[in-house]
């Protein structure tokens, strides 16, 4: 059985009904289903209410919805780049489509885990712009190579259309895996969290050179090489460690490979495409050492490609292709 069953006929202004209808006569919860709230942060595997951007969702047809999100127009980390909206926030957008859709519609229990083996977004500048008001957005989710094991869903890829003011403003996706909690226990060989030993933190980069304000977001720490560093894991982070994990987390991945961007180009530009594959766990108890090098040269807008690789006991287990505008796009 599906969450959506227990939802109490909440539906996304202005898509399912005329907007503007007003609400239905009457007390209790209908009297109140146009306003908006964030979906249940547990559908996103999210311990942090702030740290939701979905903010509702109806099925379309088959394998198709809709979802409705809402981007601040300041976040605590997801801060703004030239003007714009972060695209890793359009990243972190799209994997909490997945989880929700995984559980709200495709009925994985609570307390499976999800392995996301890659992930990637494409902005729009001109659509990302920080206005006067929070950044509302639909996205349009097309659910693609669904795989089942008796019935219950093991796997599946998801494509996502994020529209702002009815224009198209990011695309992207990725794909995840459901694995049981006992399945999990066995694979990671962990008791949770509480038991993982993590190493010390380490010293951060000069945050300027990474793009960063403050020390506290910066992660990663030089080592005395150009274009190499070692992950900086601060698990005490409250956006990039919202709860407790036994593991480094993907955002945190994708966040090193654009700081490790900025630092190879000498200088913090907009992200415009994000293409990241996540080929093992990467251990909290390990170093990492991150590589950046500049694939090609400048094309006609000036954009810049850079490659960056995670590498922990001699193993590549993280890889990212980013496509950077010019500084101030």
């Amino acid at each position: 059985m599906s969450v959506s069953t227990y939802r109490t006929n909440r539906v996304i202004p202005g898509m399912t009904h005329p907007q503007g209808t007003s609400a239905p006569a009457g007390g209790g919860a209908l009297a109140f289903q146009s306003l908006t709230s964030t979906v249940p942060k547990e559908l996103v595997h999210r311990a942090s209410v702030a740290e939701v951007m979905l903010t509702d969702w109806a099925r379309r047809g088959e394998d198709r919805f809709i979802l409705a999100a809402q981007w601040p127009r300041g976040h605590s980390f997801f801060t703004a780049v030239d003007g714009c909206h972060d695209p890793l926030l359009a990243a972190e957008t799209i994997r909490q489509a997945g989880l929700l859709l995984a559980h709200a519609e495709y009925a994985v229990p609570f307390g499976h885990q999800f392995l996301v083996s890659d992930l990637s977004v494409a902005v729009r500048p001109a659509h990302m712009r920080v206005a006067a008001s929070p950044a509302s957005l639909e996205l349009e989710v097309s659910c693609r190579d669904i795989k089942e094991r008796r019935g219950e869903l093991t796997g599946l890829r998801i494509e996502v259309d994020i529209h702002r003011d009815g224009q198209l403003t990011a695309t992207g996706g990725g794909a995840l895996t459901c694995i049981p909690p006992r399945v999990y226990q066995r694979l990671r060989g962990t008791q949770g969290p509480d038991g993982v030993q993590v190493l010390p933190l380490t010293a951060p980069e000069p945050p300027q050179r990474v793009g960063r304000m403050s020390p506290m977001d910066v992660v990663l720490s030089p080592i005395g090489e150009p274009g190499r560093w070692q992950l900086r894991v601060d698990t005490r982070h409250p956006a990039l460690f919202d709860h407790p994990l036994d593991h480094v987390p993907g955002m945190l991945l994708i966040e090193a490979a654009r700081q490790a961007a900025t630092a190879t180009l000498g200088h913090a530009s907009l992200p415009l495409t994000v293409e990241s594959q996540f080929l093992r766990y990467v251990e909290l108890d390990t170093p990492c050492l991150i590589e950046a090098s500049v694939t090609d040269g400048t094309d006609e807008q000036d954009t810049q490609r850079v490659h960056v690789t995670a590498r922990q006991n001699a193993t590549t287990v993280f890889s990212c292709t980013l496509t950077m505008a010019p500084p101030h796009h």
